[in-house]
């Protein structure tokens, strides 16, 4: 499993909504202006597209701390008024960027889950690209999970992390051999979802802090992270639903 590759900006404009027109004001001269001409480089919803890739790119490369209104304006190469026109606040900005982030998480989830013939299958392939996704976008990963950075009433992020969530449930349940609804769960389902998720997303902590290093290299030569993964799973997945 690659160690932490280099995060290049990730094409948004797919994942983001339209909304409205952007207001005119860019600065004379910058690289990309926010203008109300017909050359100007962007029209309508393409600035807020713009922005979120922007801030995607400051995320990746300057960590959450480096990610302010104006980082993010200079890199868009736009007014620093843009991003308080279309997101309010940063708190609106990260918000509407961790919506995204959930969205392709669950578009590489549910690929994932596809790919595989077994419920154990499913369940081993969709946390393999659990943690291929952090790996690939460990800012993005990092904000997701910033819940006292977010504004989860926000429509856009709270269907996106409740979709994450159900994916989630909806794996637990296949590999159960049960229907789970996500909204009434049992103590035995809740307890079999709290497993799965901690597992998996402690192991993708552990390895983005780089605080398996220690143990892979007490290993066998040439058990990499993915290895020690599939160990880790096949010890948990495929156990019969009961009581845990």
């Amino acid at each position: 499993m690659a160690k932490k590759p280099e995060a290049a900006g990730t094409r948004v404009r797919r994942a983001a909504s339209n909304t409205t027109p952007a207001r005119a004001g860019g600065k004379p001269g910058a690289a990309r202006s926010v203008g109300a001409n017909a050359d100007s480089p962007y029209h309508h919803g393409a600035l807020r597209d713009a922005l979120l890739e922007a801030a995607e790119r400051v995320l990746e490369r300057d960590g959450l701390a480096g990610l302010t209104l104006r980082a993010v304006a200079r890199e868009a190469g736009v007014s620093h008024a843009a991003p308080t026109h279309h997101f309010g606040d940063l708190t609106g900005l990260v918000s509407e960027l961790a919506a995204i982030g959930f969205r392709q998480f669950n578009t590489a989830m549910a690929a994932a889950g596809a790919a595989g013939a077994s419920p154990a299958e499913k369940a081993m392939a969709r946390a393999k690209a659990y943690v291929a996704y952090a790996e690939a976008h460990p800012g993005m990963y990092g904000l997701m999970f910033r819940t006292e950075r977010l504004d989860m009433s926000r429509p856009s992020l709270h269907e996106a992390a409740c979709a994450a969530f159900a994916g989630l449930a909806g794996a637990v349940g296949a590999n159960r051999q049960e229907q789970i609804h996500e909204e009434a769960l049992s103590l035995e389902q809740a307890a079999a979802i709290a497993r799965a998720w901690s597992l998996v997303h402690g192991f993708t902590m552990l390895l983005l802090d780089d605080r398996l290093s220690d143990i892979l290299r007490r290993l066998p030569k040439g058990t990499d992270a993915e290895t020690l993964l599939e160990a880790m799973l096949k010890s948990t997945i495929g156990r019969p639903p009961g009581p845990y």
